[in-house]
C-alpha cells in the first residue's frame, strides 16, 4: 500500500438523525450484503474493511503509553453502463451504520451518474472466471472477524523490560514504538464475487541515545505477530552503533563506495515499485518509458543476475491473493477487483521483466496483466549469502548507512531522488568501522543504482524506515554501491 492508499475511521453504536440509538452491524460480511442488496446501478462493488490496532510506546527506557483501536470504512463502487460510455461512483465512509448503507449507496451511484465515462471499464469479474477460481488461500467468507489486542505485545514487553534495563546500566536511553494491526477485508460484487482477506501486520521502531543524547543509532523490524522479534538482537546493534559514534570524523560530499543495509535498499526499491506503472510509462512520464514510445520492459537494468519480485504467499510476508482496488489510479482499476494475483518478476536476471498492468493497460501495452502486490522482495545472485557484518570485513575504504530519510523525488525520468542520511553514518577502513561521519544529503536513483551494484548479499526480512507506515512486507539484502552520491553535507542528527 503506498501513501496514497491510506485510510481510516471509527465505529461503535451511533445515534440517527431522529435521537434513536442505533446499533453497528456486528459483521461486515452483512453491510456488504446490505450494500449490494439496495445498489440500482448496472454493476456494483462493495468493499467493508474492518480494522483493530495496537500499539506500545516508550521513551527514556521506560513504557508511556498503550492504547487499542476499531475502525471501519464502506466503499461502495457504483457503476453505470451508458451508450455514451461507462462512469463511475466511488464513495467511501468511515463509521456507516446500517441504516446509513442505502445512503452511501445512492451517493456513489449519483457520482456515477454525473460522471465522465472510465478509461479503463472492463466487464467485472464473477466466481467462474479462471483468474478468481484459482485464488489460492483466500480466507472463508463467514469465518468470524479477528481483532487484535494489547496481548500481542506479551513476550515483546517483557524483552524490552530488560533491554530498559541494560540500558539503564550503560548509560543509554532507549525510545520507540511498536504497532501491530490485524486488518479484514471484505470484497462483493453484483457479479458474485465473495472473496476475503485477513492481513496482519506489526512493526517496531526502536531508538538508543546516549545519555548526553549526543549520539543516536535506529533500528526497526517488521512482524505479523510479535512472536518473532528479537528484541536484545535490536538494542545490541544500537550499542555497538552508539560505540562507534564515539569518534567522529568530517568528510566531504562525493561520490563513495556505500554500503547499505537491507532496511534502506527497501526504502530505495519500494519507491521504485511504486513508480512501474505502465500507465505512466507508456505516456513518456517515467524512468521505465521508453524513448520514442512503449516501455522498457526487456532491457538489462543490473549486471547482475538480480530478481525483483512480488508474491502474495512468500513466508512471513503473505498479503492479499487478490486484487483490492477503492477506486482507479493510473495503476490500479476498480474493474480489476478480485482478480487473482500470483508471482511476478519486476526485474528477472537483472532485465526489466513487468510493470504494475492493471487489464486496461496490458491492452495498450500489449503486455501480460501484472497487477500491484502488496510485498517486495530482492534475490541477488546464486550464492549470495554474505551478512552486512562479512561485507563490512572486506570493505577497503567505504560508507556505511544505518538509514535514509525524508526520501523525495526530484525527476521522474530519471528517477532522481533525495533525501538525507539519519542516526547514524559510518567510515568503513581496512575491514572496519572507524568512527561516525556527518549526516549527507543524497541524489540518487534506484534505476540508476541498479546498474552500479558491486556486491548484493543475502536476503533477510526489511523494514523500510521512511515507507514503514504505508509498506512493511520487504526482504532485502544489504548491498554494496559504487559511487553512492553523497551530494552536500546535512546538519541532521
Amino acid at each position: 500500500m503506498s501513501p496514497h492508499d491510506a485510510s481510516s475511521g471509527s465505529i461503535g453504536s451511533a445515534t440517527s438523525r431522529s435521537g434513536t440509538t442505533v446499533a453497528q452491524s456486528t459483521r461486515p460480511q452483512d453491510m456488504v450484503e446490505r450494500a449490494l442488496a439496495a445498489a440500482r446501478s448496472g454493476d456494483c462493488i462493495v468493499i467493508a474493511d474492518e480494522s483493530s490496532s495496537a500499539n506500545l510506546r516508550w521513551a527514556g527506557n521506560t513504557l508511556t503509553t498503550n492504547g487499542v483501536s476499531r475502525s471501519r470504512q464502506l466503499t461502495v463502487i457504483a457503476i453505470s453502463r451508458r451508450p455514451a460510455g461507462t462512469s463511475v461512483g466511488v464513495v467511501s465512509r468511515a463509521g456507516v451504520r446500517d441504516d446509513q448503507v442505502e445512503d452511501v449507496v445512492r451517493a456513489a451511484e449519483q457520482a456515477a451518474a454525473d460522471g465522465s465515462p472510465a478509461e479503463d471499464a472492463e466487464p467485472l469479474l464473477g466466481p467462474d472466471d479462471d483468474a478468481v477460481r484459482k485464488i489460492p488461500g483466500a480466507a472463508r467468507w463467514d469465518d468470524p472477524v479477528a481483532s487484535t489486542e494489547i496481548g500481542v505485545f506479551s513476550g515483546f514487553a517483557a524483552a524490552l523490560g530488560g533491554a530498559f534495563e541494560a540500558a539503564q546500566g550503560s548509560a543509554r536511553k532507549l525510545y520507540g514504538y511498536a504497532e501491530h494491526s490485524l486488518n479484514g477485508t471484505f470484497l462483493g460484487t453484483s457479479t458474485g464475487l465473495r472473496l476475503r482477506h485477513d492481513q496482519p501486520s506489526g512493526k517496531v521502531e526502536l531508538n538508543a541515545k546516549s545519555a548526553d543524547l549526543a549520539r543516536s543509532a535506529w533500528a526497526g523490524c517488521a512482524t505479523r505477530d510479535f512472536t518473532d522479534v528479537d528484541v536484545a538482537s535490536l538494542d545490541a546493534g544500537l550499542e555497538q552503533r552508539l560505540d562507534w559514534a564515539r569518534r567522529k570524523i568530517d568528510v566531504p560530499p562525493g561520490r563513495y563506495e556505500t554500503l547499505l543495509p537491507p532496511g534502506a535498499v527497501a526504502d530505495l526499491l519500494v519507491y521504485m515499485y511504486w513508480s512501474a506503472g505502465a500507465k505512466d510509462a507508456l505516456d513518456g512520464r517515467s524512468v521505465f518509458s521508453k524513448p520514442g514510445g512503449g516501455t522498457r520492459v526487456g532491457e538489462r537494468l543490473s549486471g547482475l543476475p538480480l530478481a525483483l519480485y512480488s508474491d502474495p504467499a512468500i513466508p512471513g510476508l503473505a498479503c492479499s491473493p487478490f486484487v483490492i482496488a477503492h477506486a482507479s489510479r493510473r495503476d490500479a482499476s476498480v474493474f480489476d477487483n478480485g482478480l487473482g494475483l500470483q508471482r511476478t518478476d519486476w526485474i528477472h536476471d537483472g532485465e526489466l521483466a513487468a510493470l504494475i498492468q492493471t487489464r486496461h493497460t496490458a491492452e495498450l501495452s500489449g503486455l501480460p496483466v501484472t497487477p500491484g502486490i502488496d510485498n517486495l522482495a530482492l534475490n541477488g545472485p546464486p550464492g549470495s549469502a554474505a551478512s552486512l557484518d562479512e561485507m563490512v570485513a572486506r570493505t577497503e575504504r567505504g560508507l556505511l548507512l544505518t538509514t535514509l530519510w525524508y526520501i523525495r523525488e526530484v525527476d521522474p525520468q530519471t528517477l532522481l531522488l533525495t533525501g538525507l542520511t539519519r542516526d547514524g553514518i559510518y567510515l568503513v577502513e581496512n575491514g572496519e568501522v572507524s568512527g561516525a561521519v556527518n549526516n549527507f544529503r543524497f541524489n540518487e536513483s534506484p534505476v540508476g543504482m541498479l546498474a552500479r551494484l558491486a556486491e548484493v548479499g543475502a536476503t533477510v526480512p526489511a523494514l523500510p524506515r521512511e515507507w514503514g507506515d504505508y509498506f512493511t512486507r520487504c526482504a532485502m539484502p544489504p548491498v554494496r554501491v559504487e559511487g553512492f552520491n553523497m551530494s552536500s553535507v546535512s546538519q541532521a542528527s
